[in-house]
């Protein structure tokens, strides 16, 4: 069994060669027994489960061949997709994903995040968030028009661009009291959102930072089942 996790795709119509980088990977792990964990921003922006396109389709058609095959998708939303649900996973039997999930690997526990809840000293941000993804909010969201709900991502995605040109990068990355916290109760912690991939040692626990789809590659991890965690390092998949 490989346990595969990524995070940070961004895909979207607008990067063909992200979409393709993603659909080459599923067809490279399909015959691996693979547990994909996609933590986060899977998707540029996600207006909701009842959006469609041809670029979707083929990598829902993917997704399927890579689970009809017998492997398995969980799927842990970022702060780019948190409106996609069960609905759209449901389409090829994935599995949603509380916002932190614990795994057990090698009788180690994982702890699972996408890492913005880590970036506590961006407090604009984390207000933001609380709003934003309140289940009363989203829900009265997911029932206006497909058209209100591109228009409304196109201008969260341009006010945050806005906000992160006159942040410091140290408000934008994870704060260390809260990494600390977050290890109390794991062996190891899986993230991405910075954009900073890196395995970090936190007291002699890592912290495993994946990172973000750019170009040509992206620095993923992936896990056989015995492995020993805290000597894995980060794998550079290119597309």
């Amino acid at each position: 069994m490989t346990y595969l996790f990524i995070a940070d795709l961004h895909l979207s119509p607008d990067h063909p060669r992200l979409v393709r980088g993603f659909l080459d990977l599923l067809r490279h792990y399909q015959d691996q027994n693979t547990r994909l964990y996609i933590l986060g921003d899977w998707f540029n922006a996600w207006i909701g489960d009842d959006y469609s396109a041809p670029w979707l389709d083929e990598v829902i058609s993917a997704l399927k061949q890579f689970t009809d095959a017998g492997c398995q998708v969980y799927f842990l939303a970022g702060n780019r997709d948190f409106a996609l649900g069960q609905k759209f996973l449901k389409k090829f039997n994935g599995v949603l994903l509380s916002d932190v999930e614990t795994l057990s690997i090698a009788n180690l526990k994982i702890r699972l995040e996408h890492g913005d809840l880590l970036c506590t000293d961006d407090v604009s941000y984390q207000k933001f968030r609380k709003v934003i993804r309140n289940p009363l909010l989203l829900g009265l969201l997911k029932k206006t028009p497909l058209s209100f709900r591109q228009k409304l991502a196109s201008g969260f995605r341009k006010k945050s661009r806005e906000a992160n040109q006159v942040k410091s990068y140290d408000v934008m990355d994870v704060n260390q009291q809260a990494v600390e916290t977050a290890l109390q109760d794991a062996d190891a912690l899986i993230h991405g959102h910075t954009h900073r991939p890196q395995i970090h040692d936190v007291h002699g626990k890592p912290r495993i930072v994946l990172g973000d789809w750019r170009e040509h590659e992206a620095q993923i991890l992936e896990i056989s089942e015995n492995a020993a965690v805290s000597g894995c390092a980060l794998k550079t998949w290119r597309y």
